[in-house]
């Protein structure tokens, strides 16, 4: 637990089986349809990137398990991310994930962390572009960053993860015939992150 904007905030640890090469901060699905940091995507995302080295830290945004306070459509959930990121990674090495909403989420924290510090690597799985105000991603940062998205994804069709991306020229990975939560495909879904940090040399 620490403390955050609306309160406790609630927050599990991974750790890789070697010294840390830094932190990654990864945000949950939506709150009011039974997102938690404990979400199948969310924890492949962060067993992906403890295998490649980093800490991995997940967290319940406010409402959600132990973290106090109440959905906020994104705003409060942005203060909360940015206090995670200030508590588990105020210095050093610093990447972003998120899933469905918490890429929307992650997004808009990328945006403002952008402006302040370097960041090593973003990861938006089922980008919520067809339900929220998802940020663009700087010019700079779209080689580091990775997209990806289900071929039939029924939750955020995957025609709006592109309009979304299409103006940046940012590339979405398609795994074809697979739906919003990437059943019987998180092997794969890891597999594409390790793949992505191991490239970038993260």
């Amino acid at each position: 637990m620490i403390q955050g904007p609306a309160g406790a905030i609630d927050m599990a640890l991974d750790l890789p089986a070697e010294a840390s090469k830094g932190v990654v901060v990864i945000a949950h699905p939506h709150p009011l349809f039974g997102g938690t940091l404990d979400n199948k995507v969310v924890q492949t995302l962060a067993r992906a990137f403890t295998q490649c080295g980093w800490t991995a830290v997940r967290f319940n945004f406010r409402g959600v398990g132990g973290s106090a306070g109440t959905h906020d459509d994104g705003r409060g959930e942005l203060d909360d991310l940015l206090a995670v990121v200030r508590h588990a990674a105020p210095t050093g090495r610093l990447a972003l994930a998120g899933f469905s909403f918490g890429a929307f989420v992650t997004s808009n924290a990328f945006a403002t962390l952008h402006a302040e510090r370097e960041l090593d690597a973003l990861v938006l799985v089922g980008v919520a572009a067809s339900r929220f105000n998802v940020a663009q991603i700087p010019t700079e940062a779209r080689p580091k960053t990775l997209v990806i998205h289900g071929e039939q994804d029924d939750t955020v069709p995957l025609t709006a993860a592109l309009d979304w991306a299409r103006p940046q020229i940012l590339p979405v990975t398609v795994v074809p015939g697979v739906g919003h939560f990437f059943h019987g495909q998180l092997p794969l879904l890891k597999s594409l992150v390790v793949r992505h940090l191991s490239h970038g040399q993260n």
